[in-house]
């Protein structure tokens, strides 16, 4: 059975390494340097409780599902990935880790998890993210678990589908 958000519970998936799941207002300290609203990032964790309760807000009206990444030996949040931008092209697939997280090897499961809910829950026929022509480490994470270039957008911004 396919359907959108929001569910009647927040969707928490996991494999053996890590797990995806609500991030609470407890956990912006910690994602602070990480925190985006349509591009913008948080500098204040106020800020990023603004930005927190539109996710939320385009969660409850069905636009996004946005997830922490939690590392399940450390239990810290790593990072966040999800759906944004609405559903009607598809998914587009979001992602981003800590700094100091970064190349452990936490994206290919969090993205690989997040691709498994999109068709199997959500439904979705295309799922799609948007990276730029530069970011060869983004690019190879998306090759890596089936996603394909397909168009050349402007400022060196690049799509690729998944496949």
């Amino acid at each position: 059975m396919h359907h959108r958000p929001p569910y009647s519970a927040f969707p928490t998936i996991s494999d053996n390494r890590i797990t995806l799941v609500e991030i609470q207002s407890s956990d912006l300290e910690d994602l602070i340097e990480i925190c985006f609203y349509d591009g913008v990032k948080a500098s204040t964790v106020e800020e990023a409780q603004e930005m927190q309760l539109k996710i939320n807000a385009d969660y409850h009206s069905g636009n996004s599902v946005h997830w922490g990444i939690r590392d399940m030996e450390s239990g810290r949040l790593v990072g966040t990935c999800g759906y944004y931008r609405g559903f009607e092209k598809g998914g587009e697939l979001g992602c981003v880790l800590l700094p100091q997280f970064r190349g452990q090897g936490f994206m290919t499961p969090a993205l690989q998890l997040a691709v498994r809910f999109g068709l199997e829950t959500i439904g979705l026929e295309r799922i799609y993210a948007i990276t730029t022509n530069s970011n060869h480490k983004a690019i190879a994470l998306l090759e890596r678990i089936g996603f394909h270039k397909t168009t050349d957008l402007e400022d060196e911004a690049v799509e690729y589908v998944l496949k």
